[in-house]
């Protein structure tokens, strides 16, 4: 099968990439980023073009190695902070990008099949427990309303024109060679020698912690399975909550000595309570197989080997 991924060049498009190639995929990438040859290669891509999602690229990666089976839609905003400093240019990753894509697909490869990662923050806030594919969707940031646009092009998208889409809900990906959002920035200040760390927000906030290797497995199943409804939303969350401050002092204990503690202030746009109802997966018997003592431990490792390597 053949598959693009857009924003391949990113932390779980890379992983993607590997994950797709290593079962026998032709993987395609585009996105921002320039690529030499040999890196791209090591992504598991057989071709990468660095620009945007637009007709004249898409038809480029078209002419060359012919529609996809299925594209893997990853480009877009991802920080919660960056859509709060610069939401415009958040809505232009996240909206525009992906009504240039399904606007391609209608005119030119209408059988190809959409796997697009959206995010839990269209969710918002006031959940306190698991958070069902059917709860309401009240985004509390520009970055969740602009998830949310983004699943509403591809529900509007199937309705219309019948171009298949499942939608990807994830929820807190982490993992090695994830460069922002917390773990990075704990392993960066604790590299530069402060052991005593002051974090934002009061540490009892709850995610649904997913390794980015379990979460690669999750999409290619999606990538691969025959797709019966036109259009469905999917968690892709374990349904296991840790709150952050458990998952900080994680941190630290596998880092060495560290002192972890919170400000207490609730950060804008950051819902308390964030934890996946994961029916659906538990249905499809898909595995979550990397709990969080593992995946901490690894990405401290791969943290500390990254200079070396």
């Amino acid at each position: 099968m053949s598959f693009w991924i857009t924003g391949a060049k990113g932390f779980i498009g890379g992983h993607l990439a590997r994950e797709l190639a290593y079962a026998g995929g032709s993987v395609h990438g585009i996105g921002h980023g320039a690529l030499e040859k040999i890196e791209w290669k090591r992504l598991g891509l057989r071709s990468w073009v660095n620009g945007e999602i637009d007709a004249a690229n898409l038809d480029m990666l078209a002419a060359r190695h012919g529609p996809p089976s299925a594209v893997f839609h990853l480009a877009g905003g991802s920080s919660v902070g960056l859509a709060m400093a610069q939401p415009l240019e958040d809505f232009c990753r996240t909206v525009a990008s992906t009504a240039r894509l399904l606007e391609w697909l209608r005119v030119h490869s209408p059988e190809s099949a959409v796997i697009a990662v959206s995010s839990a923050a269209v969710y918002g806030s006031n959940h306190a427990g698991p958070i069902s594919e059917g709860a309401a969707l009240t985004p509390i940031s520009p970055y969740g309303q602009h998830k949310l646009m983004m699943e509403q092009l591809c529900g509007s998208y199937s309705t219309a024109f019948g171009i298949r889409s499942t939608v990807v809900r994830l929820f807190s990906v982490y993992g090695p060679h994830l460069r922002k959002q917390l773990l990075w920035d704990i392993c960066s200040r604790l590299e530069q020698g402060d052991c005593e760390l002051t974090l934002g927000g009061t540490g009892a906030e709850i995610r649904d912690w997913c390794d980015v290797r379990d979460v690669v497995r999750l999409l290619a199943v999606f990538g691969a399975l025959p797709q019966k409804q036109s259009f469905r939303v999917i968690n892709g969350g374990s349904g296991r909550g840790v709150c952050v401050a458990d998952i900080a002092q994680l941190l630290a204990r596998h880092w060495g000595r560290a002192t972890v503690r919170f400000s207490g202030i609730e950060r804008a746009g950051d819902p308390f309570s964030l934890l996946a109802d994961d029916a659906a997966l538990r249905e499809m018997r898909f595995e979550w197989r990397i709990r969080a003592e593992q995946g901490i431990s690894d990405y401290v490792k791969w943290f500390k080997e990254r200079v070396r390597a």
